[in-house]
């Protein structure tokens, strides 16, 4: 199953589109682009005045008096109005269905104490039929203002939850999306008490007595995930599709790299690609068991449907949890667990035949790993597994987030040619309780180490692992290039990136990590014309002036499809 673009024929494509587009009254562009400046990350044309556009590709890119002559009747002329126009960001980790969802559940992302997030739930309960589920997402234990009363590892026990909600089964899940939080009923419905095991790669939190508290870590969380039937209509999926790519278009986002869907909501996203309902490009990674991948690899083909807006190129897969709830797996244990170094959520083993059925048929592996233990586990494999092949280093295999990493590791990426998928904003946005979980000295040399992977040869794409964090290319822009966090301090500030590296994660080394730098990425004749308008020049405006940053035009396919306001 070949996923990677022809070259010669995108080349061939630019060659006729630039014969085509001279600029005459007979040959007008549809869409031109002046009165700012343009950034291509092109190394032949760094910058333009003035771009034109012919259906969904670029065909000229110059001065403005050069493209001044591909302006029709018909052509619709943008004014940048001063500001910067960028190739179209690409969201280099996030969920797509798993944002439009967030969008249809209980918000508790805001939530700065345990007691508020009870009272929104009892709040939604009064409008919610009896039996029926009370979904939430968002709420972060080290977040919040103090740690609940009883707290365990400051976790809150669910009875207040669960004296609020004795109607109504509830399920929160963690930020991370690593953890989840049930009531009574919810429990009682799993069949979850004292004396039930935990699930390989996964931990029922107890309290005294080992009565579970209705926290439920990783793998533990398909004790009741499986009984929850909301979201998983198509009605609803249909709807959660509509809810991202609005969500997207808002933020600049042109193509998205989907990590971890199934082969049935894979099906779904052909539909909506084949009847033109997709406004962003997909690039979607593989989440069914290695039994069913074994049994429907064969033959099975996504790549490049619906005009360019689905692909599938790769398969995920865990091989840890989230720092955040204790589930990263360590080499030594946590600072503030000593009796744990976290879960490993899918054995070598197991990764190992993954890696060899992602080889099989040309498929990108793409492995979550937080922890160094799971950092250092995951690059063996693909070590082991690439070794005979003799292409192996350019098959592009990824790690998703690679937030710690042990300082012999580091190397090993630019060495192996595997990507570093990578979250800026999770920096700032974790960096306050980081050194906590991990002391100082493996936080300074470990955690979201981007310069030294850089530096290393490595290359990084950037995402926002969207909807653990707003799909915001700005803030993780800003976080990429000043690691500053919302108290104003800054974490280690010796491993941020240059502006011009944080664009490169946004548009052409995240295209490189899909394989798809041959048609998006940058802005040159013949390429896809994707492109995001931005209010001021982030590459040229002082750190501060960063956030304030907004989006004025998302493009895609040549077509606006989304105006913010000047």
């Amino acid at each position: 199953m070949a996923v990677r673009f022809d070259a010669r024929s995108v080349l061939m494509v630019g060659l006729f589109a630039a014969l085509l587009g001279c600029g005459t009254a007979e040959q007008p562009a549809d869409l031109v682009l002046m009165g700012g400046r343009i950034v291509t990350m092109d190394g032949a044309r760094p910058e333009a005045e003035a771009l034109a556009a012919r259906g969904a590709t670029i065909v000229a890119l110059g001065s403005e008096a050069d493209i001044n002559t591909f302006v029709g009747p018909d052509t619709e002329v943008v004014d940048l109005e001063g500001g910067l126009a960028v190739p179209g960001l690409i969201e280099g980790h996030g969920h797509f269905l798993g944002l439009g969802r967030a969008r249809m559940q209980l918000d508790l992302t805001t939530a700065e104490t345990w007691d508020e997030i009870v009272d929104r739930v009892r709040e939604a309960a009064a409008d919610t039929p009896p039996g029926q589920w009370i979904i939430g997402r968002g709420w972060h234990q080290e977040k919040w203002r103090t740690p609940p009363e009883g707290a365990i590892g400051g976790l809150p026990l669910h009875d207040a939850l669960s004296d609020a909600t004795p109607s109504n089964p509830v399920m929160l899940t963690h930020a991370s999306g690593h953890a989840i939080f049930v009531n009574a009923r919810a429990m009682a419905m799993a069949g979850i008490e004292a004396t039930t095991p935990d699930p390989p790669g996964g931990q029922i939190v107890r309290g005294d007595g080992g009565r579970p508290i209705g926290v439920l870590r990783e793998n533990a969380e398909e004790l009741v995930t499986r009984l929850v039937e909301p979201g998983r209509d198509e009605a609803t999926l249909r709807r959660a599709a509509e809810l991202a790519g609005e969500t997207c278009l808002a933020n600049g986002i042109t193509s998205f790299h989907d990590a971890g869907t199934s082969m049935a909501r894979v099906e779904l996203l052909r539909s909506l690609a084949a009847s033109h309902a997709l406004p962003i490009r997909l690039w979607v990674m593989l989440s069914d068991s290695n039994e069913t991948l074994a049994d429907r690899l064969s033959g099975y083909r996504v790549y490049r449907e619906g005009e360019a807006f689905l692909t599938v190129g790769g398969i995920k897969r865990l091989y840890d949890g989230a720092l955040g709830a204790h589930g990263a797996l360590l080499l030594e244990p946590y600072d503030d667990m000593p009796e744990s170094t976290g879960l490993n959520t899918v054995t070598a083993d197991d990764l190992r035949v993954t890696a060899e059925l992602a080889a099989r048929f040309d498929l990108q592996l793409c492995t979550h790993a937080i922890g160094d233990r799971a950092n250092r586990e995951t690059l063996d494999v693909y070590e082991d597994v690439l070794a005979d092949r003799p292409d192996g280093r350019d098959r592009r295999w990824r790690v998703e987030h690679a937030q710690h990493l042990h300082p012999d590791d580091i190397p090993r990426f630019s060495e192996l040619g595997v990507i570093a998928a990578m979250q800026p904003v999770h920096c700032t946005s974790d960096g306050p309780w980081v050194p906590l979980r991990l002391g100082t000295e493996r936080a300074k040399h470990g955690a979201y180490v981007w310069r030294t992977l850089l530096d290393s040869g490595a290359t990084i794409a950037g995402g926002t692992d969207t909807p653990v964090e707003a799909v915001d290319p700005i803030a993780n822009f800003h976080a990429a290039v000043t690691r500053r966090m919302a108290d104003g301090a800054v974490f280690y500030p010796e491993q941020a990136m240059t502006r011009i590296e944080a664009l490169r994660a946004a548009t052409i080394d995240a295209a490189y990590a899909a394989f798809e730098e041959d048609v998006k990425g940058s802005l040159a004749v013949g390429k896809l014309a994707d492109i995001t308008v931005l209010s001021q020049d982030i590459l040229l405006v002082p750190d501060d002036e960063i956030p304030a940053t907004r989006v004025l035009y998302t493009i895609v396919d040549g077509e606006v499809r989304y105006r913010g306001r000047s």
